[in-house]
């Protein structure tokens, strides 16, 4: 039977930590775990279920993903990516105990379906159903693209394989601290999107492919979607998700989320963008200290924050 360690980012996430372990444990007990120096009871929590434990200050999830790949403790087949507030189906798990083994070493990927809840209601429409994710890889052939928004998993070699069940993402958390999170998400976003024309960084990235995985296509479609006119891309998208894509069909909790995360979302991200602009112009330099000034943010670092681990509990 092959062996997989699962890398989870936490920082206060005591309301679903718990959770997600418990789904983990049907197929692993090798559980690492990257604390931002979470100020709840989230390390306690893990540390409680068998969990291994680090603590890392926070610079992006890209540069904290690559630090627990750099790091686990576990010498396994497998590496497997979750975040905290997701956690694995019954048929996944056992889909995880009885395939993973049998593939062959050619195969140095796999795809597992994500099923979002928002407020409790699966999230079917709007193009939110399925989105396949490459989600385990086998251990030393891949690593998590450096991107400050839509980090994904790349592979060095091989080629990727799909199971047939699902991780749901389930965030327990109310609606004020989703448009809080939001907001921040859009602080990322808007750098992404300048990375595009800019080229900030030299870092290794999912290759944009219209007819290739996932990622590749999401790649390649973020790229198009940023050439379009500011605050009139937002408005095609919410349509097209709601109404191209049937997103009225997942009811009330579907009009709340299509409409805060197809639209609101990234009319804010244009709203930001703008703002650079207007403030900083369309300079390079002037937009990196216009980063480093408002948000403290090093638009030019690569990998930052490679040191070694502290606060190691078992």
């Amino acid at each position: 039977m092959s062996t997989v360690s699962v890398i989870i980012l936490t920082n206060n996430e005591e309301k679903h930590i718990g959770r997600c372990i418990a789904s983990l444990q049907e197929f692993t007990d090798q559980i690492f775990i990257v604390d931002s120096f979470s100020t709840d009871n989230t390390v306690e929590v893990a540390r409680s279920m068998g969990a291994v434990v680090v603590q890392n200050p926070w610079v992006n999830y890209a540069t904290q993903f690559n630090y627990g790949i750099r790091h686990t403790p576990f010498n396994s087949d497998w590496l497997m990516r979750m975040d905290a507030d997701e956690y694995v189906t019954p048929e996944l798990a056992a889909e995880i105990r009885s395939r993973l083994a049998g593939l062959p070493q050619s195969v140095s990927g796999v795809y597992v379906k994500r099923r979002v809840m928002f407020m409790n209601r699966w999230i079917r429409h709007g193009a939110y159903y399925p989105i396949w994710l490459l989600r385990l890889w086998r251990n030393g052939q891949g690593i998590c693209e450096e991107t400050w928004m839509d980090e994904h998993i790349k592979l060095s070699q091989g080629e990727p394989t799909r199971f047939g069940h699902d991780i749901v993402d389930h965030n327990l958390n109310n609606l004020t601290w989703w448009t809080q999170k939001h907001n921040l998400y859009a602080i990322r976003e808007v750098i992404d999107i300048l990375n595009i024309r800019y080229n900030f960084d030299e870092s290794e990235r999912v290759e944009p492919k219209f007819f290739g995985t996932q990622e590749q296509r999401k790649r390649y479609l973020k790229i198009r979607y940023a050439s379009l006119p500011l605050f009139t891309r937002p408005i095609l998208y919410f349509l097209y998700r709601f109404v191209v894509r049937l997103g009225f069909l997942d009811g009330r909790q579907g009009l709340v989320w299509h409409f805060l995360q197809g639209l609101w979302y990234r009319f804010l991200v244009d709203a930001k963008l703008y703002e650079v602009y207007h403030r900083a112009g369309r300079d390079k330099q002037a937009i990196i200290d216009f980063f480093r000034t408002e948000y403290g943010k090093d638009l030019q670092a690569r990998r930052p924050g490679q040191h070694g681990p502290v606060g190691v509990q078992q």
